[in-house]
């Protein structure tokens, strides 16, 4: 007989996987809660005639503009481009409204996202047209003819990661309509860089650059015949390699500048061996060369780096974006620091009608400088971190912690951390260790962190600040030939705390390693779980600059997870393509790897089966092989076995990660290079869901309290709260029956009045899924009943209804029960969504809007959603949860109930004394003589007067206690009841004076 946790997975596999589905998930959006930090920017650009008007190129994040010199940045990408890798932006000359953008960004990191063409908007970045070049992989640069935005010139560097003939100079006269190939060298050497001749944009200089990622090095560069400057003074119709002065040897990346204000002076950033690589410079448009520099800081980093640019209004003045970005005044012999808000610096643009007016971006965003660099725009204002993975602690409301690429490590909270936590103020802490991570939360003790920092392991205290390292060897790894390594670890080695034991930590070199005491003692568990191949331990960076920083460290374990629900079941997974197992602890392992899996791909993640030990999902990442196919695959039979889960995911979305839902077998969710898919059917069909999610690597997921937590490569953290509709069976059969879905428990929080700023935290509510199998514009309505199946508040789709619903609530008198229409009940066809305040009744007010609105947080326990569809009804229960955090201040559900029946006799008063307020002034208006004076002066006496800082009389007297009662759980104050009893006492009294009755 099979285990009841293996029958519960089948039955619920078989309910859903008959039935093939898809479903228009809009009403489940995620939300964006930060960093609100820049990360990684490789192209800006601006334009002269709007000089507040910017715009960045991310290489995660797509293109954003400013408008206000940097102050905000809006994305304008989102929803037209089918990549967030952006290569260069031009704006023409002659009309600012026309824009074109070359996709996928040129520094050619291991995590660079692949390019899919070119982008032109005629409206100023509003919307966007695809122009072609799809397949020319990585563009360096796009330039535009100053008398005619028509002819446009684009620099194609190619696949990064494998040969292709789309290499090359491309060309358009009709704005993008076609494009004509104007130079090719090979299908391994493209172009980083192109200018056009001031005054004569025929004449074009091209920088030709051989380069590939593998995922064990970097290849920039190659023979003279494979790289170097070109030339063509006919439009591109012929070319000539200019040649002397320059390098004749190996010759790499090429960076171009030509000068705006003197067209003899071109001057070249150049890759070569030792001190051959430097600025060149040519008075006579490229026909010599002289070497200015062999400053070793113009060279930093080539593949990722090399950008030159001059002073539009002075040959003399040159700047050199790299790690640092250097300036010359004297014509490229001499370079001085410049200091700008973050390191790795990629480009820069400098406005011709005045130079001091500039914008720079790195690999911490972009920024704006009025005054030639002294000082610079914020870059808190760029939501694009590019985040490695995602984990949560167990705080309430639990916080997100990640490790930023070219940053810190972060944790933020998911929503807002306190009832006063102030709008539009990003709350954000670093927890240790650095910019690749991982960063893990200790369970049971939120204030311990373990951190990963390229291969270095520390644990992270909040409480002091102290991040105590306690790395396996103690050896600083950087600059080795890994095959000399005694413990190979990727920059992103995977560390994993066990699920049976917080205190047992398990971390990946090209072993399994574990420690029981914080990393005091480390023990190995484990063999050599890679395929090491001799021949991919190498230097990294060839032919001409060593670049070794781990990132290319290759046979070493990227992945460790632990069963949940068997202690001691150990799967790993190592970025040369091997999967292993251990279901002892690590006395014996087992090579699980999928036998008709391609060979050497990075198994990014693994993700044991909550339902059953014997099975497993991992993810399986290629493209550094050129193989941009996703690769998801299920093993039921502790690997012996695997199935391709891959039906419906795109053939180049490149797969990242695949959870499973830990309340639901079968569903799943995946992420990959391009969005998120979920299947319901334990991967035999996958769905989108990106919904309102930009296009980004998600680069991990986690499920937390029911939600979906989310990190990407360049927009940061998402959440999608509350997925607890989709583990309803139902959702895979929603046909022409309204379906109510059952809301999850919700904790009682008390947040913030919500912000339309940044970070985007959610307001406390019961989250209400329904599905409408029509249009039903009129004939839709929420009911929320109490334990008792008393109403508590109806919610209506149709306004015209309002009118007696309005006076069935005023007949109710004092009754806890009211109805209002609100335009967020969608009746739409499908899924829809509303989240419920969980208030009650509140106040009268005369204005009509208001009137009953923004009752008091009903009380915890259980209650009901009703939904009607025409005279059809749904019900559905749920729980409202006290907030876990008043137990420490000895708030419990006795105070909570005693506080708000003081609240509602506050509101039932100032209904009271509002209605009479109303009553007595219409009164006043049919009146006359001493009786209209008379009722004139009993509502001065609980009316204020006009004016700046009127007394207060009693009805805003009854307002304020009202307002000091609400708003918090605690117990009545003696102040407050004492103050309550004599402001009835009041009313009551100027009732009798006034006699209405």
């Amino acid at each position: 007989m099979k285990p009841y946790f293996q029958q519960l997975a089948i039955a619920v596999f078989a309910l859903v996987s008959t039935t093939l589905f898809s479903q228009d998930f809009s009403a489940l959006q995620y939300r964006t809660v930060g960093p609100q930090r820049g990360g990684r920017v490789t192209t800006v650009t601006g334009t002269p005639v709007l000089p507040g008007t910017f715009y960045l190129g991310a290489s995660g994040a797509g293109v954003w503009k400013t408008d206000d010199y940097g102050t905000t940045w809006n994305n304008i990408s989102d929803g037209f481009f089918d990549t967030p890798s952006i290569g260069a932006i031009e704006v023409a000359l002659n009309d600012p409204n026309i824009v074109y953008v070359g996709t996928g960004s040129d520094g050619l990191r291991s995590n660079i996202i692949s390019g899919k063409g070119m982008y032109k908007s005629i409206d100023a970045g509003k919307t966007w047209n695809h122009i072609g070049l799809k397949n020319a992989g990585q563009i360096g640069a796009v330039e535009i003819d100053p008398t005619n935005s028509n002819i446009v010139w684009v620099a194609a560097i190619g696949d990064a990661f494998k040969a292709n003939e789309e290499r090359g100079i491309y060309k358009t006269t009709d704005g993008g309509t076609t494009w004509e190939k104007m130079l090719h060298i090979s299908n391994t050497t493209g172009f980083a860089d192109l200018e056009l001749l001031p005054g004569n944009p025929n004449i074009v200089y091209a920088a030709a650059w051989k380069a590939q990622r593998t995922p064990w090095t970097i290849i920039s560069g190659g023979e003279n015949s494979e790289g170097g400057i070109y030339k063509s003074v006919n439009g591109g119709k012929d070319w000539i390699k200019l040649e002397t002065g320059l390098p004749q040897g190996l010759i790499g990346k090429i960076d171009l500048a030509v000068s705006a204000v003197d067209s003899s002076i071109l001057y070249a950033l150049i890759e070569a061996p030792g001190k051959e690589g430097g600025v060149y410079k040519s008075v006579d448009q490229g026909k010599s060369f002289v070497q200015t520099s062999n400053n070793i800081g113009l060279v930093n980093r080539p593949f990722y780096y090399i950008n030159i640019e001059l002073d539009p209004t002075n040959p003399d003045i040159v700047y050199s974006n790299a790690n640092p970005l250097l300036k010359s005044m004297d014509g490229g012999k001499s370079w001085k620091r410049m200091t700008v808000p973050h390191g790795d610096n990629h480009d820069i643009w400098l406005n011709p009608n005045n130079p001091d007016l500039l914008i720079q971006c790195n690999d911490g965003g972009a920024n704006v400088s009025h005054n030639g660099g002294k000082t610079w725009s914020s870059q808190f204002n760029q939501p694009t971190a590019e985040i490695y993975q995602v984990a949560v602690d167990d705080q309430y409301p639990y916080w997100i912690y990640g490790a930023q690429q070219d940053n810190t490590t972060i944790a933020i909270p998911s929503s807002a951390p306190s009832g006063t936590s102030a709008q539009g103020t990003q709350v954000m802490i670093e927890v240790g260790g650095c910019e690749t991570g991982p960063s893990i939360p200790k369970p049971g003790n939120h204030n311990i962190v373990y951190n990963n920092c390229k291969g270095r392991f520390s644990v992270y205290n909040k409480i002091t600040g102290v991040g105590r390292e306690y790395s396996i060897g103690a050896s600083n790894i950087y600059g080795h030939n890994p095959k000399d390594l005694k413990y190979r670890f990727q920059r992103v080695a995977p560390v994993h705390v066990s699920p049976h034991d917080p205190d047992v930590v398990y971390m990946g070199s090209q072993f399994v390693h574990k420690t029981r005491n914080d990393g005091v003692i480390w023990e190995t568990i484990s063999p050599d779980l890679t395929a090491f191949e001799a021949d991919k331990q190498v230097n990294s960076g060839s032919p001409i600059t060593r670049d070794i920083t781990g990132e290319e460290y290759y046979s070493t374990i990227y992945s460790i997870r632990e069963s949940k629900i068997k202690k001691d079941l150990i799967w790993t997974g190592s970025n040369d393509g091997v999967v292993s197992l251990t279901q002892d602890g690590g006395q014996t392992w087992t090579n699980v790897t999928p036998k008709k899996m391609p060979k050497g791909g990075r198994v990014e993640s693994i993700e044991p089966s909550q339902f059953n030990p014997a099975k497993a999902y991992i993810s399986v990442d290629r493209h550094l092989l050129g193989d941009p196919a996703p690769y998801f695959y299920k093993t039921e039979d502790y690997g012996k076995t695997w199935e391709l889960l891959t039906n419906g995911v795109p053939s180049d979305y490149t797969s990242k990660v695949l959870r499973e839902d830990p309340k639901t077998a079968g569903l799943l969710y995946a992420g990959t290079e391009y969005g998120m898919f979920v299947s319901f059917n334990d991967g035999q069909k996958w769905e989108s869901f990106q919904q309102n999610l930009p296009v980004t690597p998600i680069t991990d997921i986690i499920i937390n309290r029911g939600d979906l937590v989310l990190s990407t490569m360049g927009r940061g953290f998402w959440v999608l709260d509350n997925i607890t509709s989709l583990r309803n069976p139902s959702m895979v059969s929603l046909k022409d029956t309204p379906v109510l879905f059952q809301p999850d428990n919700t904790i009682r929080y008390r947040t913030p009045r919500r912000d339309k700023g940044f970070p985007n935290y959610p307001t406390t509510g019961v989250l209400i899924d329904y599905y409408l199998p029509k249009d039903g514009k009129n004939n839709v309505q929420l009911e929320i009943l109490d334990a008792n199946k008393q109403t508590i508040a109806t919610i209506i789709s149709d306004s015209t209804k309002m009118k007696s619903s309005k006076e069935e609530v005023d007949n109710m008198s004092l009754s806890m029960s009211f109805s209002y229409f609100d335009t967020k009940l969608e009746t739409k066809k499908g899924l829809n969504r509303f989240q419920w305040d969980m208030r009650q009744k509140g106040a009268w007010s005369d204005n009509k809007s208001r009137s009953y609105k923004n009752g008091p947080i009903v009380l915890p326990g259980r209650y009901t959603v009703k939904l009607t569809v025409d005279k059809e009804t749904y019900e559905q229960p749920f729980e409202i949860l006290v907030d876990p955090r008043l137990a420490e201040e000895g708030i419990d559900e006795t105070i909570i109930t005693e506080h708000l029946a003081f609240e509602n006799k506050v509101l039932d008063l100032l209904t009271d004394a509002r209605k009479f307020q109303s009553d007595l002034e219409a009164q006043i208006k049919k009146s006359k003589g001493t009786k209209k004076e008379s009722l004139e002066s009993v509502l001065k006496t609980i009316k204020n007067d006009e004016g700046a800082y009127p007394q207060q009389m009693l009805v805003p007297q009854i307002a304020y206690l009202s307002y000091i009662v609400g708003g918090v759980d605690k117990i009545p104050g003696q102040e407050e009841v004492a103050r309550l009893k004599d402001l009835q006492q009041q009313l009551n009294t100027v009732k009798q004076q006034a006699q209405l009755n």
